[in-house]
């Protein structure tokens, strides 16, 4: 038995924790660069703002309709996910954090009305931390993310499902005929693991629902679409295909990039930017308990602009595989002064970290035990517990630059609020 668990309109609500006064008014925050919505509260959808809507197309509703855009906060959000998750890990003995504002519960065995824990443990999260959510209980992880989609547009949507079931849709506790209702409901596209192309392609075959899909034969599923729509439909139908994943796999891959706020011409503010991501991916590495054996940098101009066009990229080896920021900084900026040529407008650079191995697996055979890499390690988790402490970039390699958020090449982040819950210095202050 599965709990799903997620915070409405993630970002915005984090948002409004802070500040009240944006209760019941439009709200939407924005992307990197403040380019499109990425986040919605219910009265910004009911003025027609859609996800992804780049932000010149709706700007006009901030001044005609009283709509608040906000910068991404990342640092806030990624905080209050934390403190969401301690939480929602009440409501059983195993727990998947899925995303950043959805939890995966395994309930099974626990005693008691699983509907009344549920609401309980979603009464306690929005009285502690102010975040409103939604929980979906069912016997499989797809009938679960389905009955959170119920109990979510229960509340928002008065008359698409029955209003018992908003906030807390139980489907174990329903009988066949209900739940058979509920998908009878629900759009084939509204189910988890269906795709746009898959589910257009369901639709011209008649399959129009959720409940047409979950009386599909799982074998005709297969062999006309693929083994995990196969496996959707077979969890449609209560039998649980898809494991609770408590400890998700190490990446094979770890990459930070960024669109630059303004066109970056010269080689000194892009190996700024590159050694910026070449550390922050380095904390990443080191975070997972991973080395890299290769470093992959890449720059290039904008598509959508006009001018002269720039893509390259070049992947720098390392002498030995390391989570060392220094090492792998370097080799980062030896690939962009390689690839780097004057007279462009290089709107987006980045880093990734390929060849990832197991750092414990890899110790001893790299000699990793030495004087030198005992005092290396030393370093690194210095660092890094520093950063934790006071904040990300509080020690940073030389080649960052100190000039913080007025680099030429620093993203645009005019409408951000403050950190909250994570810098002593930006700590709201509470006044008689």
């Amino acid at each position: 038995m599965f709990a799903l668990l997620d915070g409405n309109n993630f970002y915005v609500s984090c948002e409004r924790v802070f500040r009240p006064s944006l209760q019941g008014r439009p709200v939407v925050v924005l992307s990197n660069n403040d380019g499109c919505a990425i986040s919605r509260s219910d009265e910004a959808k009911a003025l027609g703002v859609k996800m992804a809507q780049p932000h010149f197309e709706f700007r006009h509703l901030e001044e005609h309709a009283g709509l608040v855009a906000l910068s991404a906060n990342f640092t806030l959000y990624g905080d209050m996910s934390d403190r969401m998750m301690s939480l929602a890990a009440g409501m059983g003995p195993g727990q998947e954090i899925y995303s950043i504002d959805e939890s995966f519960i395994d309930v099974t065995g626990v005693r008691g009305d699983l509907r009344e824990r549920a609401r309980a443990v979603r009464s306690r999260i929005l009285q502690w931390i102010g975040i409103p959510c939604c929980v979906g209980i069912a016997p499989t992880k797809t009938l679960a993310k389905l009955a959170n989609h119920i109990a979510k547009d229960a509340e928002r949507k008065p008359g698409s499902y029955p209003a018992t079931q908003a906030q807390v849709c139980d489907l174990s506790s329903l009988s066949c005929n209900e739940v058979e209702e509920l998908l009878a409901s629900t759009e084939v596209g509204d189910v988890w693991g269906v795709g746009r192309r898959i589910g257009e392609q369901l639709r011209e075959g008649g399959v129009t629902t959720a409940l047409d899909l979950a009386k599909l034969d799982p074998a005709t599923a297969r062999r006309r679409w693929s083994v995990v729509l196969e496996r959707t439909v077979r969890e449609l139908q209560g039998l649980s295909c898809i494991d609770l994943d408590d400890a998700p796999p190490p990446k094979k891959e770890i990459a930070c990039t960024r669109s630059f706020g303004h066109p970056v011409r010269e080689l000194p503010p892009l190996i700024e930017a590159v050694s910026e991501f070449a550390a922050r991916a380095a904390e990443k590495l080191r975070r997972q308990g991973s080395l890299a054996g290769m470093v992959h940098v890449f720059a290039h101009t904008s598509p959508f602009r006009p001018g002269p066009k720039f893509a390259r990229s070049l992947t720098v080896p390392l002498r030995r595989p390391t989570c060392d920021t220094a090492a792998i900084t370097q080799a980062a900026v030896m690939g962009i002064e390689l690839l780097f040529e004057p007279g462009y407008n290089i709107a987006k650079a980045g880093v990734m970290l390929l060849e990832l191995n197991d750092g414990s697996i890899l110790q001893g055979e790299l000699d990793l035990e030495s004087e030198e890499g005992r005092e290396r390690s030393k370093l690194m988790r210095a660092v890094d517990t520093l950063n934790d402490r006071y904040g990300k970039g509080t020690l940073r390699i030389a080649s960052t630059g100190t000039a913080g958020d007025q680099r030429e090449w620093t993203m645009k982040q005019q409408r951000r609020t403050p950190n909250y819950t994570t810098d002593w210095r930006q700590v709201p202050i509470a006044r008689a």
